[in-house]
C-alpha cells in the first residue's frame, strides 16, 4: 500500500526551544578571518579553505578549536555573535574595531634613534617586524638617523569579517580539561586525566614549563565544575 500525505507540516512544541551558547560553555569552532573589504585572510582554521587561497601552512593545525563562552580566548565581537548561535548553527558576522582589535592609536607610533639598532647589529628597514621592550612592531620608515616603528596590532582599525560554525559542545569533564591544555599548547595534549570529586589527576607524558600548568590549572579552576584542586604527575 502507498500512502501519500499531502501538506505535511510540523510544528514546534510550545515548550521546545532552542538552546543557545552561554559563559561557561565549553564548544569547539570552525571559523575563516577575512579583513572586511579587501577579503585577505588572516586566521583560519580550515585546511580545505588554506589550500584553495594559497596560504596552506604545513606547520598549523587546521581543526575546530575548542574555547570556553566567557573566557575571552577570542575577541569580544565573535564571542557575542556565538553566545547568539546553537550547536550546528553557521553565521557570517561583521566584527567593528572596537569589538576587535581595537581602533588604531597614534601614539603607538614611535621615533626610536636609528643609533639603538645599530648597538644592536641590527639594521631596520621598512616592513621589518621588531620587538622592543615586549612590544612588537612594524617598521614603517627609516630616515634622518630615526625609525618610525608601528606599534598598533596588524589588525587595529580593521573591520573583520567571521565565517564562523560551532561544530560541537563538550560536556565530558575531561574532555574539557583536555580541551583547555590543546587551546594553550595549539595541539591535541599527551597526557591522561583522572577526577577524584573535586580533584583532577592529570598525568602528563611531555614538558610543560611550571608557569604554564599554573596558568591552565588557573583556567581550569574557574570553568571546570566541580574541580577545585589540580595535581600534575609527571610520566616519562
Amino acid at each position: 500500500m502507498v500512502v501519500t500525505i499531502k501538506n505535511l507540516s510540523i510544528h514546534k512544541s510550545k515548550n521546545q526551544r532552542v538552546i543557545l551558547m552561554k559563559e561557561g560553555d565549553f564548544v569547539r569552532i570552525d571559523y575563516v578571518g577575512r579583513i572586511k573589504g579587501s577579503g585577505e585572510i588572516f586566521d583560519l582554521t580550515k585546511e580545505d579553505v588554506a589550500r584553495k587561497n594559497g596560504i596552506y601552512n604545513p606547520n598549523m593545525n587546521y581543526k575546530p578549536v575548542p574555547i570556553i563562552i566567557g573566557a575571552r580566548m577570542v575577541i569580544k565581537g565573535l564571542e557575542d555573535a556565538l553566545k547568539k548561535m546553537k550547536v550546528g548553527e553557521r553565521k557570517k558576522i561583521v566584527v567593528e574595531p572596537e569589538d576587535g582589535f581595537g581602533k588604531r592609536n597614534e601614539k603607538l607610533i614611535k621615533l626610536l634613534p636609528l643609533s639603538e639598532f645599530q648597538r644592536k647589529d641590527i639594521i631596520p628597514q621598512p616592513g621589518m617586524w621588531i620587538t622592543v621592550n615586549n612590544l612588537r612592531g612594524k617598521v614603517l620608515s627609516v630616515s634622518g638617523g630615526r625609525v618610525k616603528v608601528d606599534f598598533n596590532h596588524p589588525l587595529a582599525g580593521k573591520r573583520l569579517e567571521y565565517d564562523v560554525e560551532i561544530k560541537e559542545k563538550i560536556t565530558d569533564t575531561k574532555e574539557k580539561i583536555k580541551s583547555i591544555f590543546e587551546f594553550f599548547l595549539g595541539k591535541e595534549p599527551n597526557l591522561k586525566v583522572t577526577i577524584k570529586r573535586k580533584k583532577a589527576i592529570i598525568k602528563i607524558k611531555e614538558d610543560i614549563p611550571r608557569q604554564a600548568k599554573l596558568f591552565i590549572s588557573q583556567i581550569i579552576k574557574r570553568w571546570v565544575k566541580p574541580i577545585e584542586n589540580i595535581k600534575f604527575v609527571e610520566e616519562f
